[in-house]
Order: structure tokens, then sequence, then C-alpha cells
């Protein structure tokens, strides 16, 4: 599932996360979501999570 809607991401869950410093390289960051950060309901980029380990990135992909 991709991680545009935000109904889809709830905290506990995996997801992969494009941090900030890796857009361009498309890096993947895998982690568990702490805090949505995002609040419309829908973002073409996906929507920004706080990782548990304190990253932050936009979900590419919910595991």
């Amino acid at each position: 599932m991709n991680g545009q809607n935000r109904e889809n991401i709830k905290p506990g869950i995996t997801v992969d996360i494009v941090l900030k410093a890796d857009q361009r390289s498309g890096r993947l960051t895998r982690g568990v979501v702490k805090d949505i950060l995002t609040n419309s309901s829908y973002h073409p980029h996906g929507i920004k999570v706080r990782l548990e380990d304190g990253q932050v990135g936009r979900v590419k992909e919910i595991i």
C-alpha cells in the first residue's frame, strides 16, 4: 500500500519512508510510526510521519 492516504497510517505500523536528505536518491528507511505529522487526509508525496527512533519523512510504502 502506498502512504498517500492518512487513514491507512496508524501509530505502531511498520513503514518505509524517504527522509528529506534522501529525496534525490530515493533511498528508503524502514521503521515503526510514532506520530503522524500531516494533518490533511491525503498528500501526493506521502503522509509525513515521525518514526520511533525520531527520524521524520514521508511514507512511501506500508509494510
